[in-house]
């Protein structure tokens, strides 16, 4: 960038009353990292950019630094974060304050960082860009809401079957209205919301568009329900299963493709179920590589116990046409409306990672020319018909480990760091006692 448009930049930023700017980027869990800059040094952060430890990438959920390759074994060297400034926004949330999304680089070269999450869906989007297409994304995320409940957190306003309400009726204090109105000035592309399944549960819908930005868009979601609720004095939580008594929270990627003309390539009214042949490579490249996949789109210990008969989450290898007993549902909607709705993943997915992962399954099924099964009729969850995803994070790692295809399109470093973080997360989780085992087994043995 320029020194001329940095400082134009800086100008414009004055003029909106904005003196700091969150500089924010993604690890590999898909929280937010960052730093606040005063708006008069954004020329120097702009050319230098802004060192942070590389381990941030392999730092747990509860601050603890992971053993991967380039990081303590190196002695926790650094990466620079460099301002993506056509991210610029203001946050209504924050007076006087604008986020801006930043890459991370290597401070030797002023290469990507492999590992960085944004550089994986680039990757991604670029091998399928060889091919002459472009992945279009829309991404639907449910969350839970919660309030204060003594030291814990209970559901927010729960009450059962308030299924895909609106109003005072499962929203006491109007959470979806104001969540949409604010997330509207943020430029997130916001649609519509409303109260989803299960009690204290929502769901807003944002608009499509080219993959990387709707992963950024995702990304910027997440980061700002969390950060509304807590203003509010609650808690929004993207976890897949938070409650034994209620089902999950999905992830699901709308996905097509596009020419250089913008046209969709999925659709093709002359052949079967009015889909091209190249919709179909994409659906047998996802169906293919459906394994693999759940390591980035069920990518915590949490996610499998979403999975299981009668929990409306998919857990079979499966497609159909506008059946959401599948994994991969194909809306009915066609002529430039075709796409694919893969129903796989869980909310706590980086959305990166996930469409990135995606992106590879629909790439590798175009180039290789993948057919596909016939379309399941009627009800899913019948292992008869089709094959069972993995139902342990330990097995959909081996899968993405044994996947040489995916992983060669994500990159070599990164899979290497994303698997060996993972299995630690697993390693610590069978060294801790839980209250279950308390429960089941302290009094009686």
């Amino acid at each position: 960038m320029s020194e001329e448009s940095v400082r134009r930049a800086v100008e414009r930023l004055s003029d909106q009353g904005i003196d700091v700017i969150r500089l924010g980027y993604p690890d590999l869990l898909g929280t937010e990292r960052g730093k606040d800059i005063l708006v008069e040094r954004l020329p120097e952060v702009a050319e230098n950019g802004v060192a942070f430890c590389r381990a941030v990438y392999h730092t747990s959920p509860q601050g603890d630094v992971i053993p991967i390759a380039g990081g303590l074994d190196h002695g926790l060297p650094d990466i620079l974060v460099r301002p993506d400034l056509s991210t610029l926004v203001p946050l209504p949330w924050e007076p006087g304050v604008a986020g801006c999304l930043g890459d991370a680089v290597n401070p030797a070269d002023g290469e990507p960082l492999p590992e960085s999450p944004r550089e994986v869906l680039r990757a991604a989007a670029a091998r399928l860009g060889e091919l002459g297409l472009t992945g279009v994304v829309g991404p639907e995320l449910e969350y839970f809401l919660l309030e204060p409940d003594g030291a814990g957190w209970k559901r927010y306003d729960d009450a059962a079957g308030n299924v895909y309400v609106t109003g005072h009726k499962g929203d006491r204090g109007s959470h979806v209205l104001r969540t949409l109105r604010t997330l509207r000035e943020l430029g997130l592309g916001v649609t519509m919301g409303n109260h989803e399944f299960s009690g204290g549960q929502f769901e807003i819908n944002l608009h499509h568009s080219e993959a990387a930005d709707a992963a950024d868009r995702a990304f910027r979601f997440k980061t700002a329900i969390k950060e509304l609720a807590r203003r509010d004095g609650l808690m929004a939580t993207f976890m897949a299963k938070p409650f034994n008594d209620e089902g999950g929270s999905g992830f699901h990627v709308h996905i097509s493709c596009v020419d250089a003309e913008g046209r969709n390539i999925f659709a093709d009214a002359d052949e079967p179920y009015g889909l091209s042949e190249t919709a179909r490579h994409a659906i047998a490249g996802v169906l293919a590589h459906a394994p693999a996949l759940a390591a980035l789109l069920n990518p915590t210990i949490n996610s499998y116990k979403r999975f299981g008969p009668d929990t409306l989450a998919p857990w079979l290898i499966d497609w159909g046409l506008d059946n959401r007993s599948t994994m991969l549902r194909v809306p009915p909607e066609r002529g430039s409306g075709t796409r694919l709705e893969i129903r796989l993943g869980d909310a706590s997915a980086n959305p990166y990672l996930g469409i990135a992962g995606l992106l590879a399954a629909v790439y590798l099924g175009i180039r290789e020319g993948l057919e596909p099964e016939a379309p399941l009729e009627g009800y899913g969850y019948d292992t008869t018909k089709a094959p069972v995803l993995p139902m342990s994070l330990s097995a959909a790692l081996d899968a993405l480990s044994s996947d040489a295809e995916l992983c060669e399109v994500l990159g070599k470093e990164f899979t290497t760091s994303y698997l060996a973080y993972k299995r630690n997360e697993i390693e610590r989780f069978s060294q801790f006692v839980t209250d279950w085992e308390f429960r089941e087994y302290a009094y009686h043995l």
